[in-house]
């Protein structure tokens, strides 16, 4: 029983619309999903990926219209990587960003990657990452009508960072409950800072990873819009969540229990820091309830939503998906 990788990452947007349109037109992504959130049906969900939402190519954005910006601080997810081909794909984007007007840094070295920060509209921390040198999790399929040279597109998540409190006590959550290997570690840009920790599951790589920062100079964060909620990582099917569950449970750790939410079946809680973590499971996928072609263009509800279609979609500001 090993958790494969990173499954998906859930962050805030208090603007559904900029948001599809940054995340489909600036980074090329498909909106594989258009739903709502299935604790509160009032707001969207949307999932981006690759062609077909692959386990391990999922962004998705919970739409707070009134929601404040995010305060960054400790006991939080810090930033979202995302993979690329190669180092080249690097300068593409640098280019590509400078045109556009993206807010972003330049290409630097981490753990012995080349890497590219930047941050969308709203203030989300994310960085590409090269896998030119990277062996492990299997990259996802870039979507063949994306505005982006597939040589150059984005293929799935790298390594999600945490930066908590204390690194032992989530360092411990990682390596016994989750079954995660500590790699190796690399400096902090923040001078006085302990260096940050790098661990991996399944076949590794980078979209196997997580990143812990130690840091007790910062305040808790404040969750708002630029944030991330949550981080799912990924188990092969509902026999093994079943064990999963066990496992957690035998823990003694506080746990959502099983949650069927039809695209793939999961489990929550919240490791040591306070940041919540998800297992899901790889299927039944996207294309349960929609033709792959037509993924994301129309408001998908699963079936225990669906009687209540003509409800939600009132609640509901129409979000454009055409392209102008």
């Amino acid at each position: 029983m090993e958790l494969k990788g990173i499954h998906h990452v859930s962050a805030l947007t208090a603007n559904a619309q900029e948001n599809f349109r940054f995340y489909t037109e600036t980074l090329g992504l498909r909106l594989i999903k258009k739903t709502v959130n299935q604790d509160d049906i009032s707001v969207y969900h949307l999932f981006y990926g690759d062609e077909k939402g692959n386990p391990g190519t999922e962004l998705t954005f919970f739409e707070i219209p009134m929601a404040a910006k995010n305060h960054e601080g400790v006991n939080s997810i810090s930033e979202i990587a995302l993979r690329v081909k190669d180092d080249s794909s690097l300068s593409f984007w640098k280019s590509r960003f400078e045109e556009l007007g993206v807010e972003h840094g330049e290409i630097t070295k981490r753990f012995n990657r080349k890497i590219l920060s930047f941050k969308d509209f709203e203030g989300q921390r994310l960085s590409l990452v090269s896998d030119e040198h990277n062996q492990g999790v299997k990259a996802g399929t870039p979507w063949g009508k994306s505005p982006i040279p597939k040589e150059f597109a984005i293929v799935g998540l790298g390594p999600i960072k945490l930066t908590v409190s204390y690194a032992e006590s989530t360092a411990k959550i990682l390596t016994e409950l989750m079954d995660y290997r500590k790699i190796g570690e690399y400096p902090s840009a923040i001078n006085g800072q302990s260096n940050i920790l790098v661990f991996e599951t399944g076949k590794g790589g980078t979209g196997s990873e997580v990143h812990l920062e130690e840091r007790q100079d910062l305040s808790p964060e404040r969750l708002g819009r630029g944030g991330v909620h949550h981080v799912a990582f990924r188990v092969e099917d509902k026999d093994e969540m079943m064990k999963w569950i066990d496992k957690v449970k035998d823990a003694k750790i506080p746990n959502s229990g099983f949650v069927d939410r039809f695209y793939f079946r999961s489990l929550y809680f919240r490791e040591a820091n306070g940041i919540l973590f998800e297992l899901a499971t790889d299927g039944p996928g996207f294309d349960t309830d929609e033709d792959l072609e037509h993924l994301g263009e129309s408001l998908a509800l699963p079936p225990f939503l669906e009687s209540r279609r003509a409800e939600i979609e009132a609640k509901l500001k129409p979000l454009n998906t055409k392209k102008s």
